[in-house]
């Protein structure tokens, strides 16, 4: 493993244009579960399977069913960025790191101070009236399931509140999908971490790197394993603690 370190460490010293593409791995050590591990959301026992909770047709079929398991399982509130998230913060500050690309809803890559970051599949952070387009936090959320029908209405038009997430059954965002492919194509160095890539379209965009250096954080192996130059079977934060910004 040192050795693995110091390469790490050596491809980070030698590049100037490192992009960042994680999941769901990169915030496990927030105490946030992942979906597909032992331990993952897929893995827990509730009335439906968690994929069809969170899908587009279940939001609307059983509203109160889905903010249910939303409130429990997904809303990230009092959760805090790991080392990770500082690290990554860290190397955007220094000019190295030029974007995060994540597949994670919790913000806590802006939290920790990154301010390049593509949220392919939403955040948690962000809910809008489906009828006016009104904002509400989290925490609106949160506090919804005092109400009458434990549902979160706005409070200028009554209307329905729902998380700006991607759901199963809905789309990327394109204009997410052409910034978050313009910085892989460019980037000298692709780090892709805590994710199994099998979740599509947006494991589809590590196809677009034409760099120098393809490293892989990962617990598991993935099939991008035989493609990377360097391969660490490890925790993120572990990994990336160790790892100096000159």
């Amino acid at each position: 493993m040192d050795e693995k370190i110091v390469k790490l460490q050596q491809i980070i010293d030698s590049s100037s244009n490192i992009v960042f593409f994680g999941g769901a791995g990169v915030s496990t050590e927030s105490g946030i579960p992942d979906f597909r591990s032992v331990d993952g959301l897929y893995n827990q026992q509730w009335k439906y399977p968690p994929e069809q909770i969170i899908s587009h047709s279940f939001f609307y079929s059983d509203t109160k069913e889905f903010y249910r398991f939303y409130r429990e399982k997904m809303l990230p509130i009092g959760i805090e960025p790991n080392a990770a998230h500082y690290k990554l913060a860290e190397l955007e500050k220094s000019g190295k790191l030029r974007a995060v690309i994540t597949q994670n809803i919790d913000g806590l890559h802006q939290k920790s101070g990154s301010k390049t970051v593509y949220e392919l599949h939403g955040s948690t952070l962000r809910n809008y009236c489906l009828e006016c387009g009104e904002f509400y936090d989290e925490n609106f959320i949160k506090e919804s399931e005092n109400s009458e029908d434990k549902l979160p209405h706005c409070k200028k038009c009554g209307g329905l509140v729902k998380p700006d997430v991607v759901l199963y059954e809905e789309g990327l965002n394109q204009d997410l999908i052409e910034k978050s492919i313009d910085a892989i194509s460019n980037a000298d160095t692709l780090i892709i971490g805590g994710t199994s890539l099998v979740v599509y379209p947006a494991a589809g965009f590590v196809r677009y790197f034409r760099g120098n250096h393809l490293v892989l954080l990962n617990k598991s192996t993935t099939s991008m394993d035989s493609s990377a130059e360097l391969v660490i079977h490890d925790s993120i934060g572990k990994v990336l603690s160790q790892i100096k910004v000159n």
